[in-house]
Formats: structure tokens, C-alpha cells, sequence
């Protein structure tokens, strides 16, 4: 298994250090200089790609990639694989056996609080979810028409070690922000690894939800935090009253309950079920700081 991470940031970092240890190779891809010696660090072969060019050194990871997780956002020009004017995709990694898509529960839109599925039609909002959709379908047309198994795992809100609720309150910029009956999912950082090492190894395609069982009220998990810390939580900000900016204000605009039931079914078990279990594993074994 030569694996190749476009996009290794935050997620696509936990992910390599899940798979390096199976893989004949794991190559990273990063925007920085900085980051690229903080991939190297952890053992990846780490490359310079801003979504534009493509290097010797890329084109070469490219051509003995077999499993591939792409985690660049699309933007306005599109996925930097899909556009018209770029090489095919499998011209690039003729050996590429396995695909993972990184996109985002923001694809199904506002549903009022109801439960959704991977079925649930797609009524995104925001401009960058409506690019996740169309890149979402250019990785699944491309994957029909190359018989190789893509999976495009729609995330919720991320977290885990160095971005969680804990540090918010130990840097001073956890807010409070009550919406009467807003709810949202998220997925430890973890699990959105162990998803992609479940579904690479079985070479399983399709549409996944990663996200974790309870989608709750994003005051309470400020509550919980606080209390595990055993600080005082930040006050309740009305969301009518806060100032917030135009996109932290769109996740607001999208109130659902995502199931990962399917991803379940497949057989895949969560190591950080709820955000009450996640956040007391950091907290008591000291990880959350990184």
C-alpha cells in the first residue's frame, strides 16, 4: 500500500499516522515549508503542492500511489485533480486502487433539526459546501468510470488534540452561544483516521457520514469542558447578540442530526462515540493540549 495525502493538515495527519504503519510508503502533501518539516517529523515523505503545480517529486509519489485520500478543499476553480485543464487523474496514478474524498456534512443543508442520512437530498448553502457537492460527484463519476472504489466521507465538525473545547477555554475564546434548538454533530480526529484505515483496507467505496452519535447543543460540550477542567464556563451569548463572522454565522444557518448508521452497519466502531466519553479520555490521560 503506497499511500499519498493531499492536504495533510489537521485530519489528514492523524490519518497518516494511522496507516503509516501498514503502508509500504505514506506521502504528504502541505502548502509550507514549516508544516512540511513538521510531516517529515512524524515519517511522512512530505512534498511542497499548492493545488496549482505539480512537481517531479509529487508526479513520481503519483505514479506508485495505490490508495489515495484527498483533503484539499475544492474552492471556486474546482477540485485541483478535476479541473478541465489538468491531466487525468488516472493517467497520474495508473497503479491507484482505493480513493478516499474528504467532503463535509454542510453538503445536506438546513433540515431543521430532522435526522438525515447519506439518502437525505442535498440542499447545501454556503458557496464552499456547494463546491463539496460538485467535487463529491466528479470523484464518483470518476471512480465508475475507472472501476476503482471511491469513498467520500462526509465529516462533521472536527476535533481532538490541540483544537477542543479545552483549549478554547485555556486561551480564552470559548464562547457560550445559546441557539434555542440548534444542534450539530462532530467526529474526533481519530475516528475520521480509523474510518479511512476501516475503508482502505476492505477497498469499500461509496457515501459515508463520520460523525459520532449524538449531535448536541454546541453550549453544552463549553458546559462539559468547563466542568472537567474545573473552571468557571464562559457566560451564555444569545445567538441573535453575538457577533459572529459571515461564515461562522452559515454553520448557524444549518440545524440537522446526521446518522452514521451506515457507516456502523459496515462495521466500523467508534473509539470516541459522544463528546462527553471524547473529552473525558483527554482530559484524563493529558492529551489535549497535542
Amino acid at each position: 500500500m503506497n499511500v499519498l495525502i493531499l492536504g495533510a493538515g489537521f485530519s489528514g495527519a492523524a490519518i497518516a499516522r494511522r496507516l503509516l504503519p501498514a503502508a509500504a510508503s505514506v506521502t504528504g502533501t502541505t502548502r509550507s515549508a514549516e508544516r512540511q518539516k513538521a510531516l517529515a517529523d512524524i515519517g511522512l515523505e512530505a512534498l511542497i503542492y499548492d493545488g496549482e503545480t505539480i512537481s517531479a517529486e509529487l508526479r513520481a509519489a503519483m505514479q506508485r500511489t495505490t490508495h489515495l485520500v484527498q483533503s484539499i478543499a475544492p474552492g471556486k476553480a474546482s477540485d485541483p485533480l478535476m479541473r478541465p485543464d489538468r491531466p487525468d487523474v488516472i493517467s497520474l496514478m495508473p497503479n491507484l486502487r482505493w480513493a478516499a474524498y474528504l467532503s463535509t456534512v454542510g453538503v445536506y443543508g438546513d433540515h431543521k433539526g430532522a435526522w438525515v442520512t447519506e439518502d437525505a437530498p442535498l440542499d447545501p448553502v454556503s458557496d464552499r459546501s456547494k463546491e463539496r457537492v460538485e467535487a463529491e460527484e466528479a470523484w464518483l463519476e470518476l471512480g465508475q468510470a475507472a472501476g476503482v472504489p471511491i469513498a467520500v466521507l462526509r465529516l462533521s465538525g472536527i476535533y481532538g488534540p490541540g483544537r477542543n473545547g479545552f483549549c478554547n477555554l485555556a486561551n480564552g475564546t470559548a464562547r457560550r452561544l445559546v441557539k434555542p434548538g440548534q444542534v450539530f454533530n462532530r467526529i474526533r480526529v481519530e475516528d475520521i483516521a480509523g474510518s479511512v484505515a476501516f475503508l482502505s483496507e476492505s477497498g469499500t467505496g461509496g457515501i459515508f457520514n463520520v460523525t459520532d452519535d449524538e449531535p448536541a447543543p454546541p453550549q453544552d460540550v463549553v458546559l462539559e469542558a468547563a466542568r472537567l477542567m474545573g473552571v468557571t464556563p464562559p457566560p451564555e451569548i444569545p445567538f441573535e447578540t453575538a457577533e459572529l463572522s459571515p461564515m461562522a454565522r452559515t454553520f448557524y444557518g444549518e440545524n440537522k442530526r446526521v446518522s452514521n448508521a451506515k457507516l456502523r452497519a459496515a462495521g466500523y466502531t467508534f473509539l470516541h462515540p459522544d463528546y462527553r466519553q471524547s473529552l473525558r479520555q483527554m482530559w484524563n490521560e493529558d492529551c489535549w493540549k497535542s
